[in-house]
């Protein structure tokens, strides 16, 4: 616990470790068709999109088990 928690008198959760990772762009072969390419990055799009509102999920929970909002 740290010194703000303490003085808080909350206890907040872990992050949980998906919500800290971050989502690599599409590796670029050369002489790879550029749709393929183009695929592989809107992918990592949807993977990075899918971890972002399970962040905000997390972080609306935690809020009304507190009782603050954004």
């Amino acid at each position: 616990m740290t010194k703000g928690q303490a003085a808080a008198g909350i206890a907040l959760p872990p992050l949980p470790d998906d919500l800290l990772r971050q989502e690599a762009h599409a590796p670029v072969v050369e002489g790879e068709p550029i749709i393929a390419i183009l695929a592989r990055e809107r992918q990592a799009l949807d993977r990075a999109n899918a971890r972002q509102g399970r962040t905000i999920r997390f972080y609306d929970d935690l809020t009304s088990r507190y009782g603050t909002r954004r």
